[in-house]
């Protein structure tokens, strides 16, 4: 008869196989990108294995930053990443709030609203947003394509904070306005900080929504001066010949903001997204 504790650890050999096999699948395009943007020239292809390629060079990463216009492309996304990000971060946060302690006339309409939006796909969304830009004269201009990423990214973000301000107790509020706290006051000094998990997962998603984002900046950005990153990429592909080079480098310097981040917000990142599930 197999003991339980044998059964727990072939259990966790099997998992941890696994996991490695899913990760090595996960890791070998990052790792194939990276090992094209070092090989010399534009190649694409190799019969080589290596990571680091024989002759590598960084000839390719120099030219993305010297000759290129990959510099205004970071700023241009930096700048509506930023901006989207602030702006996300600030209304999810007051309007989330706002569902979850109030009663007022139409919130179960507006919150089901809200969630129906999410139903339907971004595309479905370009024509709306391209008339409507259009009528508001913010086409092809950074806070045109601002309004586009919030717009697309605020319901998520709502409700995420919604059900985080769920957990917090109520009865937190209701000392500190006995103790004689106003309800901005009540609002900013204790239920924000004790938001922060959610507030991170907000910023990190509504930055991600708009830094990558590719379709809708093709739709509403036409001035080649206001390309963000996505946008500059695609610019390396043509229908004759494709800078692989130069596209593989681009990539992973466009990478490397969101995964620094990822790092750096990781402590807030699992409560964040669990405790907004579940009310407490």
């Amino acid at each position: 008869m197999r003991k339980p504790r044998d059964l727990s650890i072939k259990g966790k050999i099997a998992a941890y196989i696994i996991l490695t096999i899913f990760t090595l699948i996960a890791i070998y395009p990052i790792l194939t990108v990276i090992s094209i943007s070092l090989r010399p020239g534009d190649r694409l292809l190799s019969k080589s294995l290596a990571i680091i390629p024989d002759n590598a060079t960084l000839q390719t990463y120099i030219k993305l930053f010297s000759e290129e216009s990959f510099l205004l492309w970071l700023k241009n996304s930096s700048i509506i990443s930023a901006a989207v990000m602030i702006v996300g971060v600030a209304l999810a946060a007051t309007a989330g709030y706002a569902f979850s302690r109030y009663k007022f006339v139409g919130k179960e309409a507006m919150m089901f609203s809200l969630i129906t939006t999410q139903m339907f796909p971004l595309t479905m969304l370009l024509l709306p947003l391209f008339i409507m830009l259009i009528k508001l004269k913010l086409y092809d201009s950074y806070l045109g394509l601002i309004v586009a990423y919030s717009a697309t990214t605020l319901p998520f973000t709502t409700w995420q904070m919604k059900g985080y301000y769920d957990t917090i107790p109520f009865s937190l509020e209701e000392a500190a306005f006995i103790d004689g706290c106003s309800q901005f006051y009540t609002f900013w000094r204790i239920i924000l900080p004790l938001a922060a998990p959610a507030l991170v997962i907000t910023a990190l998603f509504s930055f991600m929504a708009a830094w990558s984002e590719y379709l809708v900046a093709a739709v509403l950005i036409q001035d080649q001066s206001l390309f963000t990153l996505p946008l500059g990429l695609k610019t390396f592909q043509s229908a004759m010949e494709t800078s692989w080079g130069l596209y593989s480098a681009g990539a992973i310097m466009v990478s490397l903001p969101v995964v620094i981040l990822f790092l750096f917000l990781s402590r807030w990142l699992i409560s964040g997204l669990t405790l907004g599930s579940v009310k407490g």
